[in-house]
């Protein structure tokens, strides 16, 4: 501050010695809080969102996974290097006949293949349908997420209305307060008007008190998604009003049919389960190995390539090996029934899945159609609320009402704005639901 002034003030003087008038500089404006709205708020939520950057490393190793057993259907190339060092007893070869000579030295390069791994697929598709299953639990979590944005992000503009509301009943109250004092003071009710205006005034002080308290709170709530540290300098748009329509239940369900990640999910892990069958079966055909070395094996660590024989050290070598596998006491059987067993219970998981997906789109679309059918009611209600106070106000002040009639058409009155938040809220949710399983929020 001290250096913005001294500037000013040398701006001044420049402008005074060039004869010119000083122009005064704008004044520095504080920024105000973030204004987020929903879809801003769902596009902060899916950056920093932990349980889908979860998903997403699930998804990126399960990739990996399928990398990995794709390479390792392909020849593999290994250097061995070795150095054997065997107890001399007076002969070349020494204590282990089975080592050539006292030193043994090994730098070969050795290529190994699985021969028959090359018709075996059933590891590859499992991992392939693994992956599937873990991108599809990536927008299941993106849904998740954003319904859960949704319901954080509408439960801030209902705290925001009430509070709202919560100031203007205590407004109300204040006035009637004051109205019951006059009207005490020029004899035309009794003390008791009075004191049930300030039991009045109080209870709207009280909810003004527990309105502020459950902004913080839904501020909190929603701040968790949209930011990587939490911060409470933010508001929300409030869109409550304009809350689209809903579409027919049977294109719903068309749309759910074809892109749900649930089913999605469920059919991929049927998939791996179903492949996972094949693989262990596998362990009844024998397999076929091939290796291939080239190098030196020699008690001389020298290269003699083209010496003539016997010193010739370097060359190659190549082995087959067939395994086949005779009995293991039943553990294959056990390990394909086993499998047999993923299978169904993956089966079972699909069949579950389909039923509580249709469950739990028959429960959301009622629920918004249910609520958005009330929206006209409630908004009468708050109507005839507002003229039930307006009118009671105005037979009171003419001795026509008593002081509990004003009181109550006053809590009618804030009932009923609370009650509409609610219901806009209501349905906005219920709305939420309906888009997040069709996909289209």
């Amino acid at each position: 501050m001290k250096t913005r002034n001294a500037l000013a003030a040398a701006l001044f003087v420049a402008c005074l010695c060039h004869g010119q008038t000083p122009v005064a500089p704008p004044p520095a404006t504080e920024p105000g809080p973030l204004k987020i709205d929903l879809a801003d708020a769902i596009a902060r939520a899916r950056r920093f969102g932990l349980p889908l950057q979860g998903a997403q490393l699930a998804a990126a190793l399960a990739r990996e996974d399928v990398k990995q057993i794709r390479a390792a259907r392909l020849p593999a190339v290994n250097m061995l290097n070795q150095y054997l060092y065997t107890e001399g007893n007076g002969t070349p070869e020494g204590v282990f006949v089975a080592n050539n000579g006292v030193h043994v030295y090994t730098e070969q390069a050795q290529v190994h293949e699985e021969i028959l791994s090359l018709a075996r697929r059933g590891e590859l598709r499992v991992a392939i349908a693994n992956e599937a299953a873990a991108r599809a639990r990536v927008t299941v979590a993106q849904r998740g997420l954003t319904y859960g944005v949704v319901q954080a992000y509408y439960a801030l503009i209902v705290a925001q209305r009430k509070l709202d509301y919560a100031r203007t009943s205590l407004t109300e109250a204040e006035r009637f307060v004051d109205l019951t004092r006059k009207q005490e003071n020029a004899g035309e009710v009794s003390h008791v008007d009075t004191i049930k205006a300030q039991i009045q005034l109080q209870q709207r002080q009280r909810e003004l008190s527990d309105a502020e308290l459950n902004i913080e709170k839904a501020k909190i709530g929603l701040g968790v998604y949209l930011f990587p540290q939490l911060r409470e300098d933010f508001t929300v748009v409030d869109d409550l009003e304009s809350a689209p329509a809903l579409a027919p239940i049977a294109e719903v369900q068309s749309v759910v049919r074809t892109s749900s990640p649930e089913i999605e999910a469920a059919q991929a892990s049927l998939r791996a389960a179903q492949a996972g069958v094949s693989v262990a079966r596998y362990a009844y055909l024998p397999s076929l190995s091939f290796d291939f070395f080239y190098g030196l094996n020699s008690n001389v660590l020298a290269w003699h390539l083209y010496d003539p024989e016997p010193r010739r050290n370097v060359g190659y070598a190549a082995e087959v090996t067939l395994n086949i596998p005779v009995w293991n006491w039943g553990i294959t059987r056990s390990r394909i029934t086993q499998a047999e067993l993923r299978r169904q219970q993956a089966e079972l998981d699909l069949a579950l899945t389909r039923r509580t997906l249709n469950a739990n789109l028959e429960t959301a679309y009622r629920e918004a159609r249910v609520a958005q059918a009330q929206l006209a009611s409630l908004r009468s209600s708050l109507t005839l609320a507002e003229d039930n106070l307006r009118l009671t106000l105005l037979r009171y002040t003419a001795g026509e009402s008593t002081s509990l009639e004003v009181v109550d058409a006053q809590s009618t009155l804030t009932q009923a704005r609370n009650a509409l938040a609610d219901g806009l809220s209501r349905y906005r949710v219920a709305l939420a639901t309906v888009q997040t399983l069709t996909g289209t929020l």
